[in-house]
């Protein structure tokens, strides 16, 4: 999680304030019980010691030999303005949260919330990380009553905080409060338009909420809050982590997967409507455009061979199918179409082998046993008018 809270994607939170009840009651009433753990014999038991955890020495106060000592290096590291014993506490539900173990992550958060209580720490940006933090676990346990608590306790330190408003829309969803969610989701969309989460989330709840309210769902909803233009120039300006950036990249090749994929339709769709019309110059250049896009896709060879047998340019509508035939070697039309462009070549014999493929892989195809009579007879002359020119000797 580091100093910010985990990324946004599945994580949510709930949680009391900091001092309104002890870390045990707390654990107890709002994550149904304590937390079970199980030790195997000859597994060495850890202590916590303000935050960390460190092997107990056996007696004689010699360290057991052969197990070399777990890095915690990373419990030293900065956490905002937290001191350094709340900074391990953070530090190490980080950890524990990141490793998957999100009722002991739970226990650091809360110890941390409860330590700042104590020591009269009371910083909104530090506090509302460690509710956020905390209620992430929530989340991913499925106590999402407390993941909202804890989420609201953080918007009200930090109004319009990205991480505890996209958690609280997960945990309203999951809980099927639809209207709250779809107010959350379009908040956050506000600050950050590229949550690609909360767009996805806003496309499904909308159709819940028609099916659920009607043509006039949008009077139902909660009124949706305008977030100021600073904070959202605040968040712009913020420096983002390597899984923010890398996310983002993912996001922006898919969109642009999805810009070529609709292009590449389109444009094949007028080549298609142009072939109709019989304006094969206009469908050759649409075809054209198409391979731009996607250049290993078949179907746009054989079709812009078509254009090319049309305009009798033989020669290019053979190279097409050539090209057809190394991405599917068993391609009818491909075999076809060249077929044709050896006619138009008079190589009479490939045209002969070409039809001849045809048919092997499909008896049926009543063309190709048409056009191959015809080449077997262009043949048969071309032949015959060989031997009429050659002289005997």
């Amino acid at each position: 999680m580091g100093n910010a809270q985990e990324k946004p994607s599945g994580s949510g939170g709930g949680g009391t304030r900091p001092d309104q009840a002890t870390a045990g009651s707390r654990m107890r009433s709002r994550s149904g019980g304590s937390i079970k753990k199980s030790h195997t014999q000859g597994d060495s038991k850890k202590e916590v010691a303000n935050g960390t955890q460190r092997e107990n020495i056996p007696a004689g106060g010699q360290e057991m030999q052969g197990s070399p000592k777990p890095d915690t290096s990373y419990l030293d590291a900065p956490a905002g303005a937290l001191p350094p014993h709340l900074a391990r506490l953070k530090n190490e539900g980080n950890h524990l949260f990141k490793h998957g173990q999100f009722g002991d992550a739970l226990e650091k958060y809360t110890q941390a919330i409860d330590g700042c209580a104590e020591a009269g720490i009371d910083n909104p940006e530090d506090l509302c990380i460690l509710y956020s933090n905390r209620a992430a676990c929530y989340l991913k346990d499925g106590n999402s009553t407390d993941c909202i608590q804890d989420c609201t306790t953080a918007l009200e330190l930090q109004p319009y905080s990205l991480k505890p408003l996209l958690r609280r829309a997960m945990a309203y969803e999951s809980l099927e409060r639809y209207r709250k969610a779809y107010v959350d989701y379009k908040t956050v969309l506000q600050i950050d338009t590229g949550v690609q989460a909360a767009h996805d989330s806003v496309h499904r709840i909308t159709k819940m909420l028609i099916e659920q309210d009607g043509p006039e769902w949008r009077d139902r909803l909660p009124e949706i809050p305008v977030v100021p233009l600073s904070v959202q120039e605040q968040h712009r300006q913020k420096p983002i982590s390597i899984e923010q950036a890398q996310a983002r990249a993912a996001r922006a090749a898919q969109e642009e997967a999805r810009r070529k994929e609709a292009q590449f339709t389109l444009l094949k769709q007028k080549g298609n409507d142009l072939v109709k019309e019989g304006r094969f110059q206009e469908a050759l250049e649409k075809y054209s455009e198409c391979l731009i896009l996607k250049p290993d896709e078949c179907a746009i060879y054989t079709n812009r061979a078509i254009c090319l047998l049309k305009l009798s340019r033989f020669k290019e509508s053979k190279q097409d199918c050539d090209a057809a035939l190394q991405l599917e070697p068993a391609n009818k039309k491909a075999f076809y179409r060249r077929a044709l462009a050896y006619k138009g070549l008079k190589d009479y014999l490939s045209a002969s082998s070409d039809l001849q493929e045809v048919l092997q892989l499909d008896p049926n195809v009543r063309e190709a046993e048409q056009e191959l009579e015809v080449v077997t007879s262009l043949l048969r002359q071309s032949l015959m008018d060989n031997s009429a020119h050659t002289p005997r000797v």
